[in-house]
């Protein structure tokens, strides 16, 4: 497992996230989400199939760009200010999947990089992942 024991749990307490993709043409989006995480990849999806395979974030993975970032974050405290959260930046995939809205097409998200704060201390953490790490560096 690539992620510390206080990260997973920290990614289990949240319900939202945030994923970040580009158009062909370089176009950001980003969009609430919710997410699965299995230990190995993370999953996003829709309750509603229809909605979600018209969504941007869908067509730019389906239209070839395959890069995507997620942001987990929270306020632990606004005082003190206490920001804490987990962004994850990888390659996303278009698959096949019975997740937490039931089976349909999901994003499945190999984590390529990561950098979390106020999960272990006040610092942030970076963490090169073995999906795909050979890909990424920054």
């Amino acid at each position: 497992m690539s992620f510390s024991v206080p990260e997973v749990h920290y990614m289990e307490s949240q319900r939202l996230a945030r994923i970040a993709t580009a158009s062909r043409d370089g176009q950001p989006d980003v969009s609430p989400v919710a997410f699965q995480y299995d230990g190995k990849y993370f999953y996003v999806g829709s309750h509603s199939q229809e909605i979600f395979l018209k969504t941007r974030k869908y067509k730019n993975v389906k239209e070839g760009n395959k890069q995507v970032a997620l942001a987990i974050d929270d306020l632990e405290s606004v005082s003190p200010w206490k920001p804490r959260g987990i962004k994850i930046c990888g390659t996303a995939e278009i698959i096949d999947h019975n997740g937490m809205f039931g089976r349909g097409k999901y994003l499945r998200v190999a984590p390529n990089v990561s950098w979390s704060w106020g999960i272990i201390g006040p610092s942030f953490t970076k963490t090169i992942h073995a999906v795909n790490a050979l890909l990424f560096h920054t």
